[in-house]
């Protein structure tokens, strides 16, 4: 039970920080995107706890990773699947189906030097 409530605290912060900055960086966002920022928080802890003497800039392309694969798999199913346009970016370079994009990619990593470090301690917190 103790492990589900650490996930679930983790996913909520993930969840409303995505939130956050999508509210910040666009000016709104869509339920779907609290969705994939509480998976992309969750899997940080996890990327912080199985690669804890891994150099953070590593983790942080990682965590860029993560987020972009997340990033996919939501935009192919809410986006082209369900036909919901909740982002698009395919006027923007380096895009794959609209759906993701190199210069978001890039972003996810540097916000990685933060959020990775920010995850795992509240992973060995509530351990």
């Amino acid at each position: 039970m103790r492990k589900i409530k650490k996930h679930v605290l983790l996913f909520t912060v993930g969840a409303l920080g995505y939130g956050i900055i999508e509210i910040l960086w666009r000016g709104y966002t869509h339920p779907t995107m609290l969705l994939a920022g509480g998976i992309s928080f969750v899997a940080f802890a996890y990327i912080g706890r199985l690669f804890f003497d891994t150099p953070l800039l590593a983790k942080s392309a990682l965590a860029a990773i993560t987020v972009t694969a997340v990033e996919l798999f939501f935009g192919v199913i809410f986006n082209i699947v369900f036909d919901m346009k909740v982002w698009d970016y395919s006027d923007l370079p380096f895009n794959f189906l609209g759906q993701i994009c190199l210069l978001f990619t890039g972003v996810w990593g540097l916000l990685g030097f933060l959020f990775v470090p920010f995850a795992a301690a509240i992973d060995r917190i509530l351990d």
